[in-house]
C-alpha cells in the first residue's frame, strides 16, 4: 500500500523561505497526479499546487510566484519551495495524490485524491 510522509515543515519568520518534501513509499511508479493541500486553523482545506505524471504544474492564485511544486519520480518525492512567506500561508500542509489519473483533475477538490499524508506544520510570524 502506497503511503505518504511529508517532512520540512517549521517555524519561520515573513518573507522567508521553506521547502517541504513529501516521500511515497510502497509504489513502483509515481507518474500520476499529485499536489499539496493546506489548512489553516477554523478554514477549510485547500488547493495550493499540483503536478500531473507529465511534470506539469498548477498553482492557486493565492501562490502564485511564490511557491514551485516539483517531482523527482527517481526518489519518488514531491517537493514544494516556498518563498516570500507571509502569515497568511500558515497552516498544516498536507501531501496528496491522485493514483488512478496521470493528469490532475481541476478545482482542487479534495475527494479527487485518494491518497494523503499526515501533515506537516507551516508557521509564520509577522
Amino acid at each position: 500500500q502506497v503511503q505518504l510522509a511529508e517532512s520540512g515543515g517549521g517555524s519561520v519568520q515573513a518573507g522567508g523561505s521553506l521547502r517541504l518534501s513529501c516521500a511515497a513509499s510502497g509504489d513502483t511508479d509515481s507518474r500520476y497526479c499529485m499536489g499539496w493541500f493546506r489548512q489553516a486553523a477554523g478554514k477549510e482545506r485547500e488547493g495550493v499546487a499540483s503536478i500531473d505524471g507529465n511534470g506539469s504544474p498548477t498553482y492557486a492564485d493565492s501562490v502564485k510566484g511564490r511557491f514551485t511544486i516539483s517531482k523527482d519520480n527517481a526518489k519518488r518525492t514531491l517537493y514544494l519551495q516556498m518563498n516570500s512567506l507571509k502569515p497568511e500561508d500558515t497552516a498544516m500542509y498536507y501531501c496528496a495524490a491522485d493514483a488512478a489519473h496521470w493528469f490532475c483533475r481541476l478545482g482542487w477538490k479534495s475527494g479527487d485524491y485518494n491518497l494523503w499524508g499526515q501533515g506537516t506544520q507551516v508557521t509564520v510570524s509577522s
